[in-house]
């Protein structure tokens, strides 16, 4: 709530899109702050959907302000929520430094397709991605130093690779940009599909200096003409800037072009940064100066384990872990209740669970990531009303 950067503009664009009778939906509430303003704006009902347990702040707070009617909190993803009827706006803020963060992208596809009323209002819009070459010795330095500089006279190469095919975060300054900022993609809310972006950009250099890296940012359009900046110049935020380094620094003078071919791939959870760059000079014969290719994929270590049983025509056997979860999942499967599993769970695995409780510890872990929601609330409960009664911590 502190970082007007954000909340206002997202103030300013519910206030536009909530109208009396509205129906909302807030993807990822949080404490529900956002929710709570389209109560006070007048919507009809307000559905606010969080995985995490801050839902229960939600609540409290809703409840606290006499919204305890109108405010339904939902503790889910909202890929796995169905509701009985369409909201006229749907509001998310479920980006991470960037916008591709975890499934940012996918919810909000999802959303539109399921939870959003036909000519309804999304917020936001659209976001756009940019990219200007950054002069940031200390940024630099601090990725490089320890490997390089080591107390102990090592080659530490290896792992100055690995942090150098990593994405970094660091508060570059308007000053230090070397060309002018361009945008390498737009994210269109309104008709994104593809989960996976990538983009080309050419910079142009328009100062001389030393080019340590890529300063990365975004630009948020919430509703037409609500607009936010998190690029350099703007107060510190919540979201932070990425930084993709370059493998050494690089001299560039006016005129200098950097060819950057950037791309990030949905990968499981995660994505995949990829960041090709190509420096010209175009002072003499468009010679190239320098070139690197980079990647997150080579920022981890695979070890020969790994590699191994990731094969395909491997056939992995289950570790002792994989059985205690096996037979968990398992039961669950059956609805056995949870401290008849953890019985069991004790019983069979005694050397890894001495006690009861700590094989209950592990059991309501499981339940909380994989029970399904609407089995519980179909099943009336003083559990549904944690603040009444809560379970007993053995």
């Amino acid at each position: 709530m502190a970082d007007r950067l954000r909340t206002e503009p997202y103030f300013e664009a519910l206030r536009r899109a909530v109208r009396p009778g509205s129906i909302v939906v807030d993807i990822g509430t949080g404490t529900g702050v956002h929710a709570l303003l389209a109560c006070k704006l007048g919507a009809r009902r307000v559905y606010a959907i969080e995985p995490s347990d801050a839902v229960e702040v939600a609540r409290a707070i809703a409840e606290a302000n006499g919204f305890g009617d109108r405010m339904e909190c939902i503790q889910a993803l909202s890929t796995d929520v169905t509701l009985p009827e369409r909201a006229d706006v749907v509001v998310s803020d479920l980006r991470g430094a960037v916008p591709l963060f975890d499934g940012h992208i996918s919810s909000i596809v999802d959303a539109r397709q399921r939870l959003l009323a036909p000519g309804g209002t999304l917020i936001p819009t659209r976001d756009v991605l940019c990219l200007a070459v950054a002069e940031a010795p200390d940024v630099h330095d601090a990725i490089v130093s320890t490997w390089d500089h080591n107390p102990l006279a090592l080659d530490m190469r290896a792992a100055k690779d690995l942090a150098l095919n990593q994405v970094h975060w660091a508060a570059v300054a308007r000053e230090q940009l070397l060309t002018t900022p361009e945008q390498w993609a737009i994210l269109d809310y309104t008709s994104i599909e593809d989960k996976n972006i990538r983009g080309n950009v050419v910079l142009a250099v328009q100062r001389s200096g030393r080019g340590h890296g890529l300063a990365h940012w975004f630009e948020a359009t919430l509703l037409d003409e609500v607009e936010f900046s998190v690029g350099p110049g703007e107060p510190d935020n919540v979201y932070g800037r990425p930084f993709l380094p370059w493998p050494r620094p690089v001299a560039l003078t006016i005129g200098d072009e950097i060819h950057v071919e950037l791309r990030a791939d949905r990968n499981g959870g995660d994505y995949v940064w990829t960041w090709r760059t190509r420096i010209v000079d175009c002072q003499g014969h468009a010679s190239t100066k320098a070139e690197f290719e980079q990647s997150t994929f080579f920022s981890t270590p695979l070890s020969r384990r790994q590699l191994r049983l990731f094969r395909e025509d491997h056939a992995p056997e289950l570790n002792g872990g994989g059985r205690v979860d096996h037979l968990i999942l398992g039961s669950m499967d059956r609805r056995v209740p949870l401290g008849k599993i953890a019985e069991d769970v004790h019983h069979r695995f005694p050397a890894r669970y001495p006690s009861r409780s700590q094989a209950l510890a592990r059991v309501r872990e499981l339940a909380g990531k994989y029970a399904d929601e609407r089995q519980d609330q179909a099943r009336p409960s003083s559990a549904s009303h944690p603040h009444r009664s809560r379970p007993h911590p053995a």
